[in-house]
């Protein structure tokens, strides 16, 4: 069998960080491809829906974030095996998917448009989501989002929250996610402080 290819673009974080993170923690050889932006539309017609992330697997493709972390959380390790609990870290994958679409969806607006924008959603559905996703983390005992353990629901979710608390997302409240919901905060502390995920982001000399 051959290794994994991950086709995303060349940033440590958004839709195809957690599938990294994933093979990463797991013990998954992967081929890490990042496309750089100057050369991605010329690779855009060649991938399924006209996006990244892309995995390509023994000859065969598979596109969307979410699909993708399922397949390699399974090979990781990183997926429930009970229904249930597969379930549980599907919606919370999906829930980030659905709120982290709304915020990007700003970036190619005018700016006094996206700024507009982007403080209504911090006000409004960003911090709903936030505390909605607080709450289905304490409803599981507060530590993890499915399955009792570590998922790529929890990959997830940590790239999202470190993302909002990263500066880079103008008129979006870097302290958000501290004030809105701390417990978040701490599953993201959390996620960091595995070994496999520290020693990867030291070795990309990336800022946590």
């Amino acid at each position: 069998m051959s290794k994994p290819k991950l086709v995303y673009f060349d940033i440590d974080g958004a839709r195809g960080e957690a599938a990294r993170l994933a093979m990463v923690i797991g013990g998954v050889p992967f081929e890490d491809d990042r496309v750089k932006f100057a050369d991605w539309q010329a690779r855009k017609p060649h991938t399924p829906f006209g996006a990244l992330p892309v995995l390509e697997h023994d000859g065969q493709t598979v596109a969307q974030s979410n699909g993708i972390n399922r397949y390699v959380g399974k090979l990781a390790g990183l997926y429930p095996n009970d229904a249930w609990q597969a379930a549980l870290c599907d919606e919370t994958m999906d829930a980030v998917e659905e709120i982290a679409t709304r915020v990007w969806s700003t970036m190619p607006l005018p700016a006094a448009e996206k700024k507009a924008q982007r403080e209504s959603l911090a006000a409004g559905p960003l911090s709903d989501s936030l505390d909605r996703l607080q709450r289905r983390l304490v409803a599981q005992g507060g530590r993890y989002f499915a399955d009792g353990r570590l998922t790529v629901a929890d990959l997830k979710v940590f790239v999202w929250i470190r993302h909002l608390r990263s500066g880079q997302l103008d008129h979006v409240p870097v302290d958000l996610p501290d004030r809105v919901a701390p417990q978040l905060v701490e599953h993201q502390e959390r996620v960091m402080g595995h070994p496999a995920v520290d020693a990867y982001y030291a070795g990309r000399k990336v800022a946590t």
